[in-house]
């Protein structure tokens, strides 16, 4: 397979260990997994050969191969074969590998607390980006997490926390248990409540002194010289609001100044700290003022602790808030996560099904190969298959599905479900990580940290916003200051029984704490979060905020044809078989033996046509066989020489239907063929021996609601293609029972990839749909890929997006939702910039000439609603209602399915070799006679 470099072990310095311990006497684990990346690939068939080598070696337990990423993670036993063994075998069959290391053990996600806008998110990814040995970090505000990729040979989980310790936010690393988080969140919420009644008891004096006229008569009342003691009362409670209330804005302030940036916290504590201060000095010069007080009058200078200890109630009771709205965002993953059961029924059972003996086990015990019981009600423990037993499972959280699925041995069931009536017996398949629920929390998880690229906007602003509030409130105290001693707004000062100072002071500090970078900051992960929730609510996995922000910009759609447009589970519909060389049993024997070899859904439809309907008992192993792409497949059974394939492949290697003397009227065959073809069968010939000697035309049935799509989707103004390796008369065919009109026909799996590039370049925003491996390139190439649920899990790790359900009417859904999502964030973001726009020039005075203000109290609680509004304007995303699309009833292409169901129950009991099903030939008289033609071309006895 070519000329290859040097195999290289990545991880060497965790052999050396290994071998350490194997040298101190160190116990040997009977199991382990590593990950090998493998060049060479070009189809399934490669990583069936590597899959089925590997697995026949000596100690290795199981081999997954990833054709679209290259790797294959394999666990093995390390007492008898070690990776340099295992690169070795995949070496052996001509391909390249190097053993990476886990990306698991390197990939930390950790619970951040104290974080208030998107300051924060850069003050934290600026500084522990800078610590040698992170490869990456991503901060998602909504969620209070960080997610660091890090080398663990430079620096460690504990390093990584000092770091966010050192710029003043807690971290921890969340436990196993699922519940970590939701506890966190509400400690934290706890903490902040005992703190807000405290700063509320010791507010309400300090206000009610400062703000009720009928308290005036404490001004009244002086201490020493002109100290009053309403001042000496607001002082007491006052300074401990100010210091251990608000040491919170203090430290982050600091620690945030300290590392080169400035967040929320820098606002409020210097607004307050203005405020507080200011009314120390007011009352030193009251202390030390000797002259006589006026006992008639309300002392002198006036005090800001009112101010002061106001603001920081107002802003801690909305921060409160702000926690309690941001916890419902994440809904979704929570519900998700509660359903993970916790224990399992492990039970031992004896040949006949009767139960030995059973015993209850914490879930992360349960293996590969248990046989687990689950009673009516409980949850199913992991993924599995029905081993015993028969109930309905309720499947409505994990597919969306609102009605209980039947199921019987050997269905699959899915980790987390409901069982509903009787009594199952499962046998774990997946456990841990690896069962479906986890992926898809993993998933969900991963898609509410990506940030959607319209928040860069809000980044970069957010980096320049507190500088500039705090210019702003500079300048608004200077200019105020400078035409109160010019003497211009003396009118003003009069009506707010105030000196020039403080007037200026007063509107400076309503500029500072009104201005909110956190709403900016909140308007993007709290929608996406709420977004990407929802679809998964409804069986859509959206793999992060970019994916649902592009999904609303789609202007054109690519289908591909089996099991995405149709079901996938193709049937053989017709067949044909020339001349007396071979019986039909004989024929189909060697077809078989031929296709079992091969992978194609069309080859598993053509063995089971011939074990259920032509009686062949059993197949040959071929002893050559080879696939190609998009054409068919070569083998070689009992030395007999067989290609199945398209009539173009065939024609290509200088094969045709006149190469058979046997064949009396070609002319026939091929009007017949058309006709096939033109109703949606896929024809495949079958050569043997270099001579053709029949066709199979297999049809796919089409999904019932392939159409309904097809029409939303153009009344949304998209246009749908179909991509397929199909001749055009057969894409057409399909094509047309559908609705669409464009189509790419003829097209190799690694040409799909380019036809979705074509459309690129002509300006199109690009959706693929696709199940399978062939796909993966196109669904990784389209701007969003959209992959089937039941398809391959290569086709789903290379989508943006995973339809779990299969049901193509999701497609509309992802994009009605990205479009209502996006719609939100643009109003979020429009909400907080008109909210500053508007506030910070009122805050400053700019109509106080007509009698309208905002003292620093309102500037406070304003503030902390704006970031309020923002949440629950993401909230407001729940009451979404995915769109309504019946299944097109009574369309030419229902009434076909109709009857070719029909047919086929009357199919498989004919035994003329060439059995027509297609309504149309049927109909036809003069078909009639070509058919009757090509079926004696073989008589009955020789079946």
């Amino acid at each position: 397979m070519g000329d290859y470099i040097k195999l290289e072990v990545l991880d060497s310095k965790q052999n050396d260990n290994n071998n350490k311990n194997i040298a101190d006497g160190a116990s040997i684990p009977t199991s382990k997994k590593a990950i090998f990346s493998i060049q060479g690939m070009t189809c399934s068939s490669c990583v069936g050969i590597i899959e089925s080598f590997v697995s026949n070696c000596e100690g290795v337990i199981s081999i997954q191969v990833a054709l679209l990423q290259e790797t294959a993670e394999v666990r093995f036993n390390p007492q008898i074969l070690s990776e340099d063994d295992i690169i070795e075998q995949i070496e052996t069959v001509g391909f390249e590998a190097k053993h990476l290391q886990q990306a698991e053990n390197n990939t930390v996600t950790l619970l951040i607390g104290g974080m208030t806008c998107t300051s924060c998110v850069g003050i934290i990814e600026s500084f522990v980006s800078g610590v040698d040995g992170v490869v990456d970090i991503k901060v998602n505000l909504a969620m209070e997490t960080a997610r660091v990729v890090y080398d663990p040979d430079s620096t460690g989980v504990r390093d990584i926390i000092k770091a966010i310790e050192d710029v003043g936010f807690t971290a921890q690393v969340p436990s196993h248990d699922m519940d970590q988080s939701k506890n966190l969140q509400h400690e934290e919420s706890e903490r902040l409540r005992k703190t807000l009644i405290l700063s509320f008891m010791f507010t309400l004096p300090v206000f009610v002194i400062g703000m009720i006229p009928g308290f005036g008569w404490l001004f009244k009342i002086y201490v020493i010289n002109n100290l009053n003691f309403a001042d000496f009362i607001m002082l007491l409670c006052a300074t401990p609001v100010q210091f251990f209330v608000g040491q919170r804005f203090y430290k982050n302030g600091y620690k945030s100044l300290k590392h080169g940036g400035a967040n929320m916290d820098v606002l409020v504590a210097l607004g307050t700290s203005c405020a507080y201060f200011y009314s120390i000095m007011v009352m030193l010069m009251d202390l030390f003022d000797t002259t006589p007080p006026d006992t008639t009058a309300m002392g002198g200078m006036k005090t800001f602790f009112d101010t002061s200890a106001s603001l920081i109630t107002f802003i801690l009771l909305g921060k409160y808030l702000e926690i309690i709205a941001k916890g419902k965002t994440s809904e979704a993953i929570k519900k998700l996560m509660s359903l993970q059961a916790t224990k399992a029924t492990l039970t031992t059972i004896d040949e006949n099904g009767k139960i030995l003996e059973e015993r209850e086990i914490d879930i992360d015990l349960v293996q590969r190969g248990d046989l687990l019981k689950v009673l009516p009600g409980s949850k199913i423990p992991t993924d599995g298959i029905v081993y015993q037993g028969q109930s309905h499972i309720d499947e409505s959280i994990i597919t969306g599905e609102s009605l209980p699925v039947s199921k019987k041995k050997d269905d699959k069931v899915i980790g987390g479900t409901v069982n509903q009536k009787g009594v199952l017996i499962i046998k774990a398949t997946r456990v841990g990580s690896e069962t479906s629920l986890s992926q898809i929390i993993r998933l969900v998880e991963k898609a509410q940290t990506e940030r959607a690229p319209i928040q860069s906007l809000a980044d970069k602003v957010s980096g320049y916003f507190v500088p500039t509030v705090i210019s702003l409130g500079f300048l608004t105290f200077f200019v105020w200051l400078f035409a109160g001693m010019s003497g211009s707004i003396d009118s003003y000062i009069d009506s707010y029984k105030t000196t020039v100072f403080q007037f200026a002071l007063r509107n400076a500090i309503s500029v500072i704490v009104i201005a909110c970078p956190c709403a900016l900051g909140l308007a993007t992960p709290t929608a996406v979060m709420v977004g990407t929730g929802i679809g998964a609510q409804n069986g859509i996995l959206i793999k992060g905020g970019s994916h649902l922000e592009t999904a609303h910009k789609i202007s054109a759609v690519i289908f591909d044809k089996t099991g995405t447009l149709t079901t996938g589970k193709p049937i053989v519909s017709t067949t044909g078989v020339f001349g007396k060389s071979f019986a039909k049993k004989t024929f189909f024997q060697l077809v078989a033996s031929a296709e079992a070899a091969s992978e194609h859904p069309l080859a598993g439809a053509i063995v089971n046509y011939a074990f259920e309907v032509c009686d062949v008992q059993s197949t040959t192993s071929p002893t050559f066989f080879e696939s190609v792409t998009g054409c068919g497949i070569r083998a070689t059974v009992q030395n007999v020489e067989i290609m199945i394939g398209s009539l173009k492949w065939i024609m290509g290697e200088g094969i045709n239907l006149h190469s058979n003397p046997e064949i009396v009227d070609v002319p026939e065959i091929e009007d017949s063929v058309r006709r096939l073809e033109s109703d949606g069968n896929t024809v495949v010939y079958v050569v043997l021996n270099h001579q053709i000697c029949g066709f199979i035309a297999i049809s796919d049935q089409l999904k019932p609601e392939a159409r309904a799509t097809v029409t939303a989707l153009k009344k949304l103004g998209i246009f749908p293609w179909l991509v397929t390796g199909d001749n055009p008369r057969t894409a057409n065919a399909i094509a047309q029972q559908v609705g669409i009109t464009q189509v790419f026909a003829e097209v190799l799996p690694s040409n799909k990839s380019k036809k979705v590039l074509e459309l690129k370049k002509q300006g199109n925003v690009v959706a693929m749909v696709g199940d399978g491996i062939n796909d993966s390139p196109a669904l990784a190439e389209a701007d969003v890929g959209i992959a089937i649920g039941a398809g391959t899990d290569i086709a789903i790790e290379a989508a943006d997006i995973v339809l779990v359900k299969s049901d193509l009417r999701d497609v509309i859904t992802a994009i009605s939702l990205s479009k209502t999502t996006f719609q939100r964030i643009r109003f979020n973001y429009l909400w907080a910039t008109v909210y500053n726009i508007l506030g910070i020039p009122l805050a400053a005075g700019i109509l106080i000439p007509f009698g309208i203000s905002i003292p620093p109290m309102m500037a406070g609680l304003a503030m902390a609603f704006s970031s309020i509004s923002v949440v629950l304007s993401s909230l407001h995303l729940k009451t979404y209602k995915k769109p309504e699309i019946p299944i097109i009833e009574g369309s030419e292409f229902e009434s076909n399915r109709i009857e070719n169901e029909r047919q086929r129950n009357l199919f498989k009991k004919s035994k003329i070799i060439f059995e027509p099903i297609i309504n149309s030939i049927q109909k036809d008289s003069s078909s009639n006679g070509k058919i009757e033609k090509i079926s004696l071309l073989a008589s009955d006895d020789m079946v």
